[in-house]
């Protein structure tokens, strides 16, 4: 690996952000400081997390990264639930980020086992 930059999990959350931003400039104005702003924050802590635990060149830090990204997928996959609940994102949409974030998720848990590996070699 070069950089973070290089890595598939971190340009599929990349894609993921996006698309949570795109889809969130539809919701109301009245989620503004809600539902918008939490799941924007969550959608770009995925690969903020990645890129910045690839920079401390630790695998240990690395791996808690990683796990921190994991846990801001996670949150996301509940605020999209609960916007599809609330009638701001459709069925469809939903299902289109839940198996985007099972992609990713199966990523990290696959970066995290390796770097995991190679701290035991």
């Amino acid at each position: 690996m070069k950089t973070h930059k290089d890595l598939n999990a971190w340009k599929e959350s990349m894609n993921l952000a996006r698309e949570a931003y795109r889809i969130t400039k539809a919701f109301p104005n009245s989620e503004m400081y809600g539902l918008t702003s939490q799941i924007r924050r969550a959608a770009v802590s995925i690969p903020s997390n990645i890129s910045e635990g690839a920079a401390r060149n630790q695998k240990r830090d690395f791996i808690r990264f990683i796990q921190f990204s994991l846990g801001s997928l996670a949150e996301l996959e509940t605020q999209l639930i609960l916007a599809s609940d609330f009638g701001y994102l459709d069925s469809g949409n939903l299902s289109q980020f839940i198996n985007k974030s099972n992609l990713i998720r199966a990523q990290l848990t696959g970066l995290i086992k390796a770097l995991k590996k190679s701290l035991n070699n």
